[in-house]
């Protein structure tokens, strides 16, 4: 028996596919307002979306009124003059029979009444409870990023859940100028989470682009007044992870320019109590100020933000707890000042700069502290969102607003999280990574590893916004969600979906490959089905599934005309430190995942695998 093989179309593909579709269909029908074609999700990345089509013999905008179950949870949205109406339709309910109302602009009493009828989804139940009001929340949802299997869901002022994606799409998600989102891809080039860039998509889930990114994107990116992004990814060639940024082209997603961290950081120079080697840095935010030109970085595993020029990349200045740290990093440290409450931040996440040059970021607080012999354990810490005010000719730091220490392990999340920045006093913050043993006892591991260990684990998020010292709104959720962000369902910029395929822009790069040959005998045998072989092809990558004993020596050959190309597959079955999207962890501990990028390759190559000392065929062949 062969390794099994599948061809997996891009989304793009699927989705052009689908609306080209659909669009015929509109055109050999003769479908009015009054009986529209109605799609269901047909862009197939957002279950609870439809898109309803007809046409007027005038050119007339029209008015779209999603009724939810209760007045103040309605989502309208206008679009603008046409006769063909092609109209998104978010914010339906899961196993519901949703009404959505249409009418003219400005003719209400011409109103007709559709009904979507959607299936249940699979996590529309995982609201535990929310407390704002309508007046607040408004016509916004509060989007969560997924961090475990549970993917993305968009929460309305009832609590109910109005956006669910199908595919696990991850990290966080920017809100465009245009009305559209950019988020990560769902499409993994390396575990245990790095992906292939970013999708510009819009919430009724088509996209418009992916802007790939070499050496695979994670975590964050950060958008420049130009409109060009600047987005994490690793330095591979040091065999290291999430050390790197790079700038990316708004147009043709080629990389402008790269900021490696040990540039301005020597490895080893600080280690959190989740440091390692390879994830050295662990960069988990990006943030650009247009007012001093500069980058800010998260680094989870130095206890740090870090602030370099954006022209130079030299090192301006880091808010870290200075104990333990290298004499030559003492000047670019802050001193504290003030008489209230100041506390350093550990193993933080989602770093950013105010309109007032404050710095704001999410303290895990995560250990505790730099010196080992004063870790706090989880029933012990907090977490928390915390606000600074530095003066950068004095070096000098004060504390001027924190939430969520006074609620104690309640609020803990020693992984991901965010803040948000409103407005002066008024703000978001998101602990997504709260997790319980099945004994109710705070857990010592993150989300992933304790759902994997055991699956009666309670994983939990809490998002909270405050004014002053009023809470606006607290969302509880039953799982670990890596960020939120409060959006509007429908906004005033890209009202109508832009019609046509999307475009793959950038440069995925080239997987690195082992530089010597293991030595096996040529069996000229297929691979044994015991490893369950799987090669799943895309247009610019592949990915070899297969499962192995722990400490096998495994590597992937790719064997062409002109070359030998190889891939070590790891073993190894040791934790992370890190695991901020456990969404493609497996079960099975015998399960790998390889990633391999077609860049570089050229012609034919025949698969194959040495397990040990023996070389296997799979039957199968690449073509680049």
């Amino acid at each position: 028996m062969t390794v099994k093989y599948e061809f997996k179309e891009h989304l793009i593909e699927t989705q052009y596919k689908n609306e080209t579709a659909m669009l015929k269909e509109l055109d050999r029908g003769n479908y009015t307002m009054e009986n529209p074609l109605i799609k269901y999700n047909p862009y197939v990345v957002n279950a609870l979306s439809a898109v309803i089509l007809f046409e007027t013999e005038e050119e007339v905008g029209m008015v779209v009124r999603v009724k939810g179950k209760t007045p103040e949870a309605d989502f309208y949205q206008a679009f603008p003059k046409a006769k063909r109406h092609v109209l998104p339709i978010v914010g339906l309910y899961s196993d519901y029979e949703n009404k959505i109302e249409i009418h003219p602009w400005q003719k209400p009493d011409q109103v007709v009444t559709h009904t979507i009828k959607t299936p249940k989804t699979p996590n529309s139940d995982l609201v535990h409870s929310m407390e704002t009001t309508a007046e607040y929340m408004q016509d916004n949802l509060m989007i969560l990023s997924c961090a475990t299997s549970d993917f993305v869901i968009g929460v309305d002022n009832q609590g109910d859940v109005r956006l669910e994606f199908t595919v696990p799409i991850l990290w966080d998600i920017k809100h465009l100028d245009n009305g559209n989102i950019l988020v990560g891809s769902d499409r993994l080039i390396k575990m245990p989470y790095f992906v292939s860039g970013m999708y510009e998509m819009s919430l009724v889930g088509k996209i418009y682009k992916e802007y790939r990114v070499p050496r695979g994107y994670h975590h964050d990116q950060c958008v420049l007044p130009n409109g060009d992004i600047v987005a994490l990814n690793c330095d591979w060639d040091n065999a290291t992870v999430e050390d790197q940024a790079v700038l990316i082209d708004k147009d043709t997603g080629a990389v402008k320019k790269v900021w490696n961290f040990r540039d301005f950081i020597k490895p080893g120079s600080q280690k959190s109590g989740s440091w390692s080697d390879e994830d050295w840095f662990h960069c988990n935010a990006v943030w650009y100020d247009e007012q001093t030109n500069s980058l800010t970085f998260s680094g989870r595993h130095i206890n740090s933000m870090v602030n370099i020029d954006f022209d130079s990349g030299e090192l301006n200045w880091i808010i870290s707890d200075p104990e333990m740290w290298a004499e030559e990093y003492q000047k670019y440290m802050f001193t504290p000042v003030g008489d209230g409450d100041f506390g350093w931040q550990y193993e933080q996440h989602s770093n950013l700069i105010t309109p007032l040059g404050d710095v704001m970021c999410f303290d895990n607080h995560h250990w505790g502290s730099q010196n080992p012999d004063k870790y706090l354990a989880a029933k012990d810490n907090y977490s928390r969102g915390v606000k600074y005010r530095i003066d950068t000719d004095k070096m000098e730091i004060e504390q001027v607003w924190q939430y969520g220490k006074e609620r104690g392990h309640e609020f803990f999340s020693p992984y991901i999280c965010n803040v948000k920045y409103y407005n002066e006093g008024h703000y978001l913050t998101h602990s997504g990574g709260i997790t319980y043993t099945a004994d109710g006892e705070p857990s010592e591991e993150l989300g992933p590893f304790a759902q994997l260990d055991d699956p009666n684990a309670d994983l939990r998020s809490i998002t909270v916004e405050t004014i002053g010292e009023d809470k606006m709104l607290e969302l509880k959720v039953k799982s670990n969600y890596y960020r939120a962000n409060k959006y509007p369902a429908y906004n005033t910029y890209g009202n109508n979906l832009a019609l046509g395929r999307g475009k793959l822009v950038g440069d995925i790069g080239e997987t690195l490959q082992m530089d010597y040959d293991i030595p096996a005998e040529d069996t000229g045998e297929l691979l044994p089905d015991t490893h369950e072989g799987r090669l799943v092809e895309e247009a610019d990558m592949f990915t070899f599934h297969a499962k192995f004993a722990k400490g096998q020596l495994v590597m992937l050959l790719l064997e062409g005309e002109e070359e030998t190309r190889r891939y070590f597959i790891s073993t190894a079955k040791g934790k992370r430190g890190a695991m901020c999207a456990g969404t493609f962890l497996s079960a099975d501990d015998r399960d790998t995942r390889t990633g391999v990028t077609k860049e570089g390759m050229k012609g034919a190559y025949k698969v194959k695998v040495i397990v040990d000392d023996k070389k296997y065929d799979t039957g199968l062949t690449i073509h680049a």
